[in-house]
């Protein structure tokens, strides 16, 4: 069965973006942007990868993205209706107005049963890119994190997961620091 995996950036005090949905504060590494993207190719943008010299590597992990409105405002704010084309893309949203792009699938209502179905799918694992409040919504779904922690504080902003209380252990199973301060964890949910 295919896994949920949440992977983001967040700060030490567990923002994944400012109040406004800023996120250039999060210090950068030539070092670390190479070893991600090398792990994780289908995570760059389409419309990104011509800028950085990636070309149009196999997607190795994820063939899926699921995010939420704030996550997919960015690309549409630039005229990019589909942001992950080499991926197949769904965006929940309750308030965003219909996309005129097939290749990006709106989901309206119930993320959890969206969720189950493409679980049930064949294929490679899903990647929720974000945002929190989606997170939370899906955390009884959540099957790893990987979790890049940017040595930064910020005070406030848009939460990792934003949800009610429900603790749930997640063992790690994987760690690596990278020159700009920053660690990347990967975590599996406890059976």
């Amino acid at each position: 069965m295919r896994k949920l995996v949440y992977y983001v950036g967040t700060t030490l005090d567990g923002y994944i973006a400012g109040p406004g949905g800023e996120f250039d504060f999060f210090p950068l590494s030539d070092q670390m942007t190479a070893s991600m993207n090398e792990r994780y190719p289908e995570t760059v943008p389409t419309h990104i990868r011509p800028l950085v010299g990636m070309g149009n590597p196999p997607n190795r992990v994820f063939d899926t993205v699921l995010m939420g409105r704030g996550s997919y405002e960015p690309a549409r704010s630039v005229g990019v209706s589909s942001p992950y084309a080499h991926l197949r893309q769904y965006v929940v949203s309750t308030t965003l107005p219909d996309i005129d792009d097939p290749a990006v699938n709106l989901v309206r209502t119930d993320p959890v049963t969206k969720i189950k179905e493409l679980k049930a799918q064949e294929g490679q694992d899903i990647w929720l890119c974000g945002g929190g409040i989606l997170a939370g919504e899906l955390l009884p779904e959540i099957d790893e994190l990987i979790i890049k922690r940017y040595p930064v504080i910020v005070g406030a902003g848009i939460p990792m997961i934003a949800g009610t209380f429900e603790p749930i252990l997640f063992t790690p199973t994987a760690s690596e620091v990278f020159d700009n301060g920053a660690s990347v964890t990967w975590l599996k949910r406890n059976s």
